[in-house]
């Protein structure tokens, strides 16, 4: 049976996603068999990857990334249960990758949890016959006392796979101290005896300040501090909005890169209440000179060279959202590039039909959409999930870029073309004009052929010189390792 490892935090965003991902990839370079594991997740940044009963499924960002920090193929064990936010206190279950239906919370844990946590302890046995070792990786705060009797992701986990526990407390966030000893004397006892280290995460500073605080803590809780992580960015894709503004705040990536103010070119994108698979504009953000800028719906988007409108859980709830603040009619005004991505792509069709299955309110039939692409989206209840290859046949955003490029759908029903002015520069299920581009590829971004291109297209609509430059080479996988590596004292760990 395999050693697993709990990464498990005192709240939400300590940094659980990023630690799992560096000790991953840290056994991946001891030549040791590991994989992640994260038993229940709560996300709408998902992909698409195989599953051990044939096809395709859903499983979480992190999980995705965590198995290729651990250098091997991400499958939907890895990530067994997965709620996705869809509004109104409803999610969508996703069990073993396959969508099971729409539930809120009460409703989930009284009829659906112990067939969850049978695909739970079936997902782990079949990793755990597999690899050497386990990283999982819990959710939340580990010592939510309301939910203990039903915990999958931390208090389940532990006893499933006899997991040893390194505790994440987000120092950044203040009341360090206090997060973890209020948390380890929470625990019930059987947990509490498997917790063998604690990590301080997003560390600023001089760390002697530490010092005191770090030995009375360990004389209290008997339980060694075993690594000061500091703060760093290290380019991995986000878990979920927790790392976003809220929605009308306006937040910008990629500001850090010291490229000056007149060689940047700016994206706005609207922040979708229901915003999903954000990560595609991560590959952009890295981008020396662009500027990816988080906006509220009420703003005028006139400020930027373009506009890229991401996928949603919701689709026709956003897209009334949209025209409901004025969005829609400045969109419509725009001069700059305009790209939408599966969810952002519906939106920018002429109409939408069977909108109540993508809708809280079920009995809505047709509803208008945007209107710059001559596209109609029909939905049905059948979802397409899967990793997909296309050949990039270059026009309006795209113009220059060719070839191969890969990436995953996932996506309700689907839309047809319905004007012949336009291109189809990524297959049939996408449409292009000069200036606006819609497409279900989730990806597109990560292949550097669209990117280098859309970029450099930017530059030119802007009529900006580009600085020199391409994304880091440096792998984020290798970063993330050394930044545990440098700062954890990992010799139990790794064993």
């Amino acid at each position: 049976m395999a050693k697993t490892i709990l990464v498990a935090g005192t709240a939400s965003h300590s940094g659980k996603s990023t630690i799992a991902a560096g000790l991953a990839r840290l056994f991946a370079r001891r030549n040791r068999a590991v994989a992640p594991f994260k038993a229940q997740n709560m996300s709408n940044n998902a992909r698409a990857v195989s599953s051990p009963a044939g096809g395709w499924g859903e499983i979480g960002v992190s999980q995705y990334v965590q198995a290729r920090a651990a250098r091997v193929r991400p499958n939907t064990d890895m990530n067994p249960v997965l709620l996705k936010p869809r509004g109104d206190g409803e999610s969508q279950l996703v069990i073993q990758g396959q969508a099971v239906g729409h539930f809120e919370a009460g409703s989930y844990y009284d009829n659906c949890w112990k067939d969850a946590r049978e695909a739970v302890v079936e997902s782990y046995e079949r990793l755990a016959d597999q690899y050497e070792v386990i990283v999982a990786e819990g959710a939340g705060s580990i010592a939510e006392i309301n939910l203990q009797e039903r915990d999958l992701a931390n208090i389940e986990t532990a006893r499933i796979a006899d997991a040893d526990i390194l505790l994440v407390v987000d120092i950044e966030r203040g009341g360090a101290f206090a997060s973890m000893y209020g948390t380890v004397e929470l625990l019930p006892e059987d947990i509490r005896s498997r917790v063998n280290g604690v990590i301080i995460n997003k560390f600023r500073g001089d760390e002697s300040l530490l010092e005191p605080g770090i030995e009375e803590i360990e004389r209290r809780l008997d339980i060694p501090i075993i690594g000061v992580v500091p703060c760093g960015e290290v380019g991995l894709p986000s878990e979920d909005s927790v790392s976003l503004p809220p929605v009308g705040e306006r937040m910008v990536w990629g500001d850090e890169d010291g490229v000056s103010e007149d060689k940047t070119v700016k994206i706005a994108v609207p922040r979708l209440p229901r915003m999903s698979n954000f990560t595609d504009l991560e590959p952009l953000a890295r981008e020396p000179g662009v500027r990816v800028v988080f906006i509220g719906l009420k703003t005028d988007p006139g400020f930027a060279d373009a506009v890229i409108i991401p996928g949603t859980k919701n689709t026709v709830d956003d897209l009334l959202a949209l025209k409901g603040d004025g969005f829609g009619d400045n969109l419509r005004e725009f001069d700059g590039y305009v790209v939408g991505i599966c969810g952002g792509y519906q939106m920018l069709g002429k109409s939408v039909r069977n909108a109540g299955i993508e809708s809280v309110d079920s009995e809505l039939e047709v509803v208008d959409g945007i209107g710059l692409l001559p596209v109609e989206t029909e939905f049905s209840r059948e979802k397409q999930v899967e990793e997909i290859t296309l050949r990039v046949d270059g026009f309006g955003p795209l113009s220059g870029a060719r070839g191969e490029v890969t990436g995953y759908e996932i996506h309700m029903g689907g839309s047809v073309v319905t004007a012949g002015n336009v291109n189809n520069p990524l297959g049939e299920e996408s449409a292009a004009t000069e200036r606006v581009l819609g497409t279900y590829l989730h990806g597109l971004f990560e292949n550097k052929e669209p990117r280098e291109n859309f970029v450099r297209n930017l530059y030119e609509f802007a009529d900006r010189e580009r600085p020199a430059g391409d994304i880091s080479a440096n792998s984020p996988y290798e970063e993330v390792a050394n930044l545990v590596e440098d700062n954890v004292k990992l010799d139990e760990v790794l064993g």
